[in-house]
C-alpha cells in the first residue's frame, strides 16, 4: 500500500544518511552539550565526569553559559555523572561512542529538595517538566518496585481514580479529570496498548520490565491520535546498563497463597545493550473461585553501529486467567466463570540524529490482545424464578448512602451452558516523527501515524461473530520553544483520517510564563500556564456493532440507512481548559502547584431505545414508517442501539504540595475536587425517567444502567487525595503511600427478568469512599542480597472496590532479591 512505500522509502534514506556521515572528530571522540536547570537556565560550574567500565575517563567543568566537551581517544560505552550545588545529582544513560564519534548530550539538572522529572508527553520530545505547561505525572522506579501491578500506584496521581471491580488481577479502569475509561491512550515504548476504542484494562498489567509511568492529564489526540481524551499513560522499558552482564532474581511470599519471583539479565558491551526478564505471580484471593495469576515476559536490545544512529526493539509479553466470583456481596454466591488474556506489544524504532539540530525516528508497532471469557455453568443458590433464572443468597445491600434493600438477585440467566465470549484485538503501526531545533529557542516538530487495526467478537451461543478492519492516518505538526528562559509555549495540531468515522482535527496550545524565576529566598519562584486542547476517541468495538448504521446494514436495510442519512456511529469529542499556578518555597525545598481544568465531553455513545429514534432523528411520515419497518422487533421491544446522544462536563481543582526533609526523605501529598454532570442523554433510563416509569426508591428516581440527566457520571468521586512518604539511607529504602476517595454515584445493575426494580437503589453517593495504605521496604543485607517486605490495605477497608465487590484485606509479602553485577563506580 503507498503508506508502506512511503516509510520503506524513508527509513532507507536515514540509514543511508546514517552511513555517509562524516565525522565532525577527525582524532577524538568528542561528548559536548550544555548543562542547565529545568527552566533552562544554563549552570556553570558543574562538574561532568565521562564514565567507562566504572572508571573516569576524563572530567571537565562547565563554563558560564553551562557548556562542556570531554575528548576520549578511545570507543566504548560511556555514561555521565554531573554534580553541583543545590542540584541532585545526575547519571545519563549509558551510550555508544566510536573512537571519531562527536556526541551531544544536553544534560538538565533538577532541584536537590523536590523532582521534576524530564517528559515526553507533553511536547513529543523529551522537555523538562518546568519548561512545559501542561499537568504531567511521573511515577518512578522506587515507586514500580514496591508493587507488582499498577492500580494502587495511578491512584497517587492527582486528578486519577482506579474502579477495580474485585481483588488482585481483577478488570481496573482508569478515570482521569472526570473522562470516560476509554479516554486514555495507554502507550507502551511509543505504540499504542489498549483495545479498540481505547479500553486498556490495568488490573493484569504487570510492573514487570517497567522503568516509569508518565501520566498526562489532559486532550492531546495532536499528538498521540484518537483515545487521547482524558490522559495519556506512556510505559517505558528499561534498558541494560552495566558494562559487565547483571543477573538478578527475586522471590517472595505472602498470605491467600501469594507468590512471587522473578528474573532478570541486563546488560551493555560496546555497541550492544539488552534486557530480558520474566516474571510470575499468583494468588488465591479471598473470595471463593477467584484465583489469579500471570506470567510476563520482556525484553529491551539496542545496537548503536554510530553515535548518532540507534536501532532498537522491545517486547511485553503476558498471559493471565482469573477466576470471576461476580459481585461476591450481591449473591454470596460465587459464579463460575474464567476469565484469560494473552497480551504481546512489540515495538521496533530506528533513531537518528541526521545533524546537529535534527532528529528523526522512525517505529513500528505491534500489539496482539486475545481475551476470553467462559461460563462454565449456571451458579447460584439453588433458586430459580419462574423463567428459569438462577438466584443468588438472599441478601441486605447497604450503600454509602444509607438506603438498603433486601432479596435475591438474579445471578445468571437461563440458557446453554457452558457460554463463551472472546475478544480480538489487533494492530500494526508505523510511526515517523522528526524534530528540527531551528534556533536555540525554537524547535519544530512533524510526523504521521499510521495504524490498521482489526477487531473481532465471537458468541458462539448467540451466534455472533463479528469483525471490523479499520485504518487510521494521522498527520501533525508542532512547535514549541521559549522566550529568554522566561515564557515557554507550545503549539501545535493534527490531521486525522479514519476509515470508521472520517476526518477530524484536533488542535491543541499551551504557555507557561516564570513571574518570578527560581531564586533564594521563602517565595523562590513563581510560575503561570494555560492549556487548550482537543480529542477524538475511536468506538469500541461493542459500539461499532451495536449501533443503528450497523444493524440496518446488517439487516438489508442499507439502502434505508442511506435514505434517512444514518452513517456510521461517529467519535466521541473532548475539549479541555486549564490553568494553574505553581509555587515554590524556601530556596525551592518546597514546591506548590495547583490547577483548575475544564473538561467538555461530546458525542458520547450510549444505548438508545429504539422506540425514541424517530423522534430523536427527527424523521415523520414515510420516513418514519421507514425507520419503523426497517427496525422490526427491535421497535416493538425498544431494544436498544448505540448513539452518540450523550454529553456531560467535569471540572475540578487539583493541588498538589511535595518537598524533602534533609537528604533522605521526601514527602509529597495531593487532592482533586471533581464536579461533573450529565448535560444530555437519551438512554434507557433517562427515556424511562422522561416518561414516569423510571425505577424509583421511595419515591427518588433510579438510573439502572446509567446516569440520569442532571447526577454525576457513575465512579468519579468528587473528592480524591493521596500522600506518599519516601525514606532512603545506608542501604534502607522505605515507600508509604495512601491514597482517599469519597463516596461516589454508582448503580446495583440489580432489576429482575421483568426489568423491574428489585435490589436498585439510589445512586446518588451509593459507592463507599476509602483509605488504602500500602507501606514497603526494602534492606541491602550485603551488595548481593536484599530482603524486602510489602503490606497492603493496612486498615483493612472493604470499599476500596465499588459497592458489591469486596476488597482484598490486609495482605503482606516477604522475599529476598540477589544480584551480581560489577557496581559502578
Amino acid at each position: 500500500m503507498p503508506a508502506i512505500r512511503h516509510i520503506r522509502c524513508l527509513a532507507a534514506l536515514l540509514v543511508a544518511a546514517a552511513c555517509l556521515s562524516i565525522p565532525l572528530q577527525a582524532f577524538a571522540a568528542a561528548v559536548r552539550g550544555v548543562v542547565t536547570d529545568t527552566t533552562g537556565i544554563p549552570v556553570s560550574g558543574a562538574s561532568v565526569s565521562l564514565i567507562s567500565k566504572g572508571t573516569v575517563v576524563s572530567t571537565t567543568v562547565s563554563g558560564a553559559d553551562g557548556s562542556f566537551q570531554i575528548l576520549s581517544g578511545t570507543q566504548g560505552r560511556f555514561y555521565l555523572v554531573v554534580t553541583a550545588k543545590t542540584f541532585r545529582q545526575l547519571q545519563t544513560p549509558s551510550f555508544f561512542a566510536g573512537r571519531f564519534d562527536s556526541v551531544e548530550r544536553n544534560l538538565v539538572l533538577e532541584p536537590e529538595w523536590v523532582r521534576q522529572s524530564i517528559v515526553v508527553t507533553a511536547t513529543g520530545t523529551p522537555t523538562p517538566q518546568g519548561q512545559t505547561s501542561e499537568s504531567t505525572s511521573v511515577i518512578g522506579p522506587n515507586e514500580l518496585a514496591q508493587s507488582v501491578d499498577l492500580p494502587g500506584l495511578l491512584r497517587i496521581t492527582p486528578g486519577v481514580f482506579v474502579a477495580q471491580l474485585g481483588q488482585r488481577g481483577a478488570q481496573s479502569s482508569l478515570f482521569v479529570r472526570g473522562g470516560n475509561s476509554t479516554a486514555n491512550k495507554v502507550l507502551i515504548d511509543g505504540i499504542d496498548a489498549g483495545e479498540l476504542g481505547g479500553q486498556f484494562d490495568f488490573g493484569p498489567f504487570s510492573t514487570t520490565g517497567v522503568e516509569s509511568v508518565e501520566i498526562f492529564r489532559g486532550a492531546n489526540s495532536s499528538l498521540y491520535g484518537a483515545d487521547a481524551g482524558s490522559s495519556v499513560v506512556s510505559i517505558t522499558t528499561p534498558r541494560g546498563t552495566t558494562s559487565y552482564p547483571s543477573l538478578f532474581l527475586s522471590g517472595d511470599a505472602g498470605n491467600f497463597n501469594t507468590s512471587h519471583e522473578s528474573a532478570e539479565i541486563a546488560g551493555a558491551h560496546g555497541k550492544y545493550d539488552y534486557l530480558g526478564n520474566y516474571n510470575w505471580f499468583q494468588t488465591d484471593n479471598d473470595l471463593p473461585n477467584d484465583k489469579f495469576h500471570v506470567g510476563t515476559a520482556v525484553g529491551n536490545f539496542g545496537w548503536q553501529p554510530r553515535a548518532n544512529l540507534q536501532l532498537r526493539g522491545t517486547v511485553h509479553y503476558g498471559v493471565d486467567a482469573a477466576g470471576v466470583p461476580n459481585a461476591w456481596d450481591f449473591y454470596h454466591v460465587a459464579d463460575d466463570a474464567t476469565e484469560k488474556d494473552q497480551d504481546l506489544y512489540l515495538s521496533t524504532s530506528l533513531e537518528h540524529q541526521t545533524s546537529e539540530p535534527f532528529h528523526n525516528l522512525l517505529r513500528y508497532g505491534a500489539t496482539r490482545k486475545r481475551e476470553q471469557y467462559h461460563q462454565w455453568s449456571q451458579a447460584g443458590s439453588g433458586d430459580f424464578d419462574a423463567y428459569g433464572d438462577s438466584l443468588g443468597q438472599v441478601v441486605t445491600i447497604t450503600g454509602a448512602n444509607g438506603y438498603s434493600v433486601t432479596g435475591q438477585a438474579i445471578l445468571d440467566y437461563a440458557g446453554t451452558y457452558p457460554f463463551d465470549e472472546s475478544f480480538v484485538n489487533n494492530r500494526d503501526e508505523v510511526d515517523y516523527q522528526g524534530d528540527y531545533r531551528v534556533t536555540p529557542h525554537l524547535l519544530g516538530l512533524f510526523g504521521f501515524q499510521y495504524q490498521d487495526e482489526r477487531g473481532v467478537e465471537r458468541i458462539p451461543s448467540y451466534t455472533i461473530d463479528e469483525s471490523t478492519e479499520r485504518r487510521q492516518e494521522n498527520y501533525l505538526a508542532a512547535v514549541h520553544g521559549d522566550f529568554k528562559t522566561r515564557f515557554f509555549y507550545n503549539l501545535g495540531g493534527a490531521l486525522q483520517h479514519d476509515t470508521l468515522y472520517g476526518t477530524t482535527t484536533t488542535p491543541r496550545a499551551g504557555a507557561t510564563y516564570y513571574i518570578f524565576r527560581p531564586h533564594d529566598g521563602k517565595f523562590s519562584g513563581t510560575r503561570v500556564q494555560f492549556n487548550f486542547g482537543d480529542a477524538v476517541r475511536e468506538p469500541k468495538l461493542s459500539d461499532e456493532f451495536g449501533s443503528l448504521y450497523k444493524f440496518l446494514a446488517g439487516s438489508g436495510n442499507q439502502a434505508t440507512a442511506q435514505q434517512l442519512g444514518i452513517g456510521p456511529i461517529a467519535a466521541p469529542t473532548t475539549r479541555t481548559y486549564e490553568a494553574g499556578v505553581e509555587q515554590s518555597f524556601f530556596n525551592a525545598h518546597i514546591l506548590f502547584r495547583t490547577t483548575y481544568f475544564h473538561n467538555q465531553f461530546g458525542k458520547e455513545i450510549e444505548s438508545v431505545g429504539a422506540q425514541l429514534l424517530p423522534g430523536l432523528l427527527g424523521l415523520s411520515g414515510s420516513n418514519e414508517q421507514a425507520l419503523i419497518d426497517a427496525l422490526g422487533y427491535y421497535y416493538t421491544y425498544d431494544y436498544g442501539v448505540y448513539m452518540n446522544t450523550e454529553a456531560f462536563r467535569a471540572q475540578g481543582i487539583e493541588a498538589t504540595l511535595e518537598g524533602g526533609i534533609g537528604r533522605s526523605i521526601f514527602l509529597r501529598g495531593g487532592y482533586t475536587y471533581l464536579d461533573s454532570v450529565v448535560q444530555r442523554s437519551f438512554s434507557s433510563d433517562n427515556e424511562a425517567l422522561n416518561n414516569g416509569y423510571e425505577p424509583t426508591y421511595n419515591g427518588i428516581p433510579i438510573g439502572a444502567y446509567s446516569p440520569l440527566k442532571g447526577a454525576r457520571p457513575f465512579r468519579r468521586p468528587p473528592h480524591t487525595g493521596f500522600i506518599t512518604a519516601t525514606y532512603s539511607s545506608h542501604g534502607f529504602t522505605g515507600l508509604f503511600t495512601a491514597a482517599f476517595a469519597s463516596r461516589s454515584d454508582d448503580s446495583t445493575f440489580l432489576t429482575d427478568a421483568n426489568f423491574g426494580t428489585s435490589l436498585l437503589l439510589p445512586n446518588r453517593n451509593l459507592d463507599h469512599g476509602y483509605a488504602q495504605l500500602t507501606l514497603g521496604e526494602s534492606y541491602r543485607v550485603r551488595n548481593w542480597i536484599s530482603i524486602y517486605t510489602q503490606m497492603d490495605n493496612l486498615t483493612n477497608d472493604q470499599h476500596i472496590a465499588p459497592l458489591g465487590y469486596p476488597s482484598l484485606p490486609y495482605s503482606a509479602r516477604i522475599g529476598l532479591k540477589f544480584q551480581w553485577t560489577k557496581m559502578r563506580k
